[in-house]
């Protein structure tokens, strides 16, 4: 690293390119930023422009087309940097007004001034960072590239030395960083998942999972089969919401990871578990496939469990510690695997049973959920003897079934609110409710995807860095700032970092689910039709106040991911 010593100056080139990439990286996106993130996603702009920059300088020289005569040069330069000071200047500036206008798109409180100048210290810190990794890459690939003269031609030799600096960094990058990052995650995260909350205590009632009677020991549950199972409504508390008489106590069934040695286990364990509590006798039975770390999202299922007066049963599967994004990136089939195996085994048991008396039977998953619990759903296997429906919420970007059909959409809908054929099967929603009058008739299948404009993890797209994405053009969503631009490179990056805090939006935004959406989605899929449109409103109202005031009390807005 001697090399380093001896730094070359600041390209020209790279400096304007890069400033241009900094200031667009201001521009608004979907997710509001705090001053930190905002300022390492404009650093790492900045360092991308400038890495542009100075490959076309190189390729301009290595073509050997002619440069410009030194005194134009010198010119240039010396013009660039207040140019580009006073691009910087004006697009920082101007970055807390277009971050207020998507803070108040989602309902958040304004950022103030100082916004700017912290945004402008911490990219300078992230951009020079980044400019000495990148200059390490250099002076590795140019010594490795000496080595190999003595032996291959020059141009080989620099093909190798690139080569050999790529692999060091990859590996290092790899199999020392994100392996023991990856361990660290899983190791915390299972910890985690084992620890028992004081005040949640074993229940004793012989339908919960997890009691006496249960198949399920309390401990193998882990943390967020526990909070699943003790955070359900009693039906005196369903009785105080709806004032209906007859009101049940949901049950729920869960069956976390430490359960059995794999899915297949824990697959007839929860089963057997589900026939054991009754599940099978309830009007309503919902197959949940949960987020990454096990999460279920008490928004998803609370509302069904009020609109059925009790009368519902649930079944979740815990397949992974790690949340989502990282389930994803470590163990990407290993979901659908275990989504695949309660799904078909809830469904051979269900057309054991006689159609007139069994219950309804539904899917539901949250984003990573969502996307496994969709490849669960196989309707070849199914046509002679459908289920009822599925609600999926979030489905991220590589949701395959969601990808179709949001391409397949009728012409003229928005892809953040599609209209697909008929929507006899297939309907979307958001915050202002379906794509299609509610009165509409629905064929025998009913599936919902609950999907807000703003959520990142469902409208990231990787060509984004080429083309403007369809959900962009006008008219876009109620949640999207109207500041909103596409810039080639930048957009993507800024979806990409939106995505990792997708859950830091305030609840009914982005990628956090708000219960009364909820309330929509199953009143349409369960065809709740013994609700009047004012107690609707009111079980709205209280079921989005309660999950608020839960999430003011945990201090977050999502747990799950």
């Amino acid at each position: 690293m001697i090399g380093l010593g001896r730094l070359r100056p600041i390209c020209g080139i790279g400096l304007f390119v890069g400033t241009l990439f900094f200031a667009t990286s201001l521009t608004p996106s979907l997710i509001p930023r705090t001053y930190a993130m905002h300022g390492v996603l404009a650093g790492a702009c900045f360092a991308v422009g400038y890495g542009f920059g100075v490959l076309g300088r190189w390729l301009w020289t290595y073509l050997e087309l002619s440069a410009p005569a030194a005194w134009m040069r010198a010119v240039l330069k010396s013009t660039a940097i207040p140019i580009c000071g006073v691009i910087a200047g004006w697009f920082l500036w101007r970055s807390v007004d277009w971050q207020n206008a998507v803070r108040e798109a989602v309902g958040m409180e304004p950022v103030d001034r100082l916004h700017a100048l912290k945004v402008c210290l911490i990219a300078v810190a992230t951009f020079v960072l980044l400019l000495l990794l990148a200059r390490a890459f250099g002076v590795v690939a140019r010594r490795a590239s000496r080595l190999s003269r003595s032996f291959v031609p020059q141009r080989l030799a620099n093909v190798i030395g690139v080569a050999a600096a790529g692999l060091l960094f990859w590996s290092i990058a790899t199999d020392v960083l994100v392996s023991t990052i990856f361990e660290f995650l899983d190791s915390s995260h299972r910890e985690l998942n084992a620890f028992i909350d004081p005040d949640r205590s074993r229940p004793i009632e012989p339908f919960r999972t997890g009691s006496p009677s249960s198949l399920v020991d309390w401990i193998d549950l882990g943390r967020t089969g526990r909070e699943f199972v003790a955070q359900a409504p009693t039906a005196a508390e369903i009785s105080a919401i709806t004032e209906r008489p007859g009101a049940k106590d949901p049950i729920r069934v869960y069956v976390g990871l430490p359960s059995g040695s794999s899915h297949v286990d824990r697959t007839t364990l929860a089963l057997e578990e589900l026939k054991r509590a009754g599940g099978f006798l309830r009007s309503r039975i919902i197959v949940i496939t949960p987020t990454g770390t096990g999460w279920v999202d008490p928004a998803a299922i609370e509302p069904i469990e009020y609109l059925s007066n009790g009368d519902v049963a649930s079944v979740a599967l815990q397949y992974s510690y790690l949340s989502s994004p990282l389930s994803l990136l470590a163990e990407p089939e290993y979901g659908s695997e275990a989504a695949q195996a309660l799904f078909r085994a809830v469904y051979r048991h269900w057309t054991t049973l006689p159609k007139e008396n069994r219950p309804r039977l539904y899917l539901h998953g949250l984003s990573l959920g969502a996307m496994n619990s969709e490849l669960s759903l196989e309707l070849i296997e199914m046509l002679a003897d459908p289920i009822d429906g599925a609600v999926w919420s979030g489905p991220p970007f590589k949701s395959r079934r969601w990808k179709a059909i949001t391409e397949a959409r009728n012409p003229g809908s928005p892809q953040w609110l599609p209209v697909f054929r008929d929507s006899a099967i297939v309907r979307f929603m958001n915050q202002n409710g379906p794509s299609v009058p509610p009165d509409r008739p629905w064929g025998p299948l009913r599936i919902v995807y609950l999907q807000y404009a703003s959520d990142p993890i469902t409208f990231f797209d990787y060509r984004d860095a080429y083309r403007r994405p369809d959900w962009m053009r006008s008219p876009t969503g109620p949640d999207v700032s109207p500041e909103l631009r596409w810039y080639p490179v930048v957009t993507m990056l800024q979806l990409a970092l939106d995505m990792a805090f997708g859950t830091t939006t305030p609840m009914g935004y982005g990628h956090v689910f708000a219960p009364e959406h909820y309330v929509d989605a199953w009143t349409a899929v369960a065809d709740i039709d013994d609700w009047s449109q004012g107690a609707l409103t009111i079980l709205k109202e209280r079921l989005g106040a309660e999950a608020r005031a839960k999430s003011a009390e945990r201090g977050e807005e999502n747990r799950g991911g």
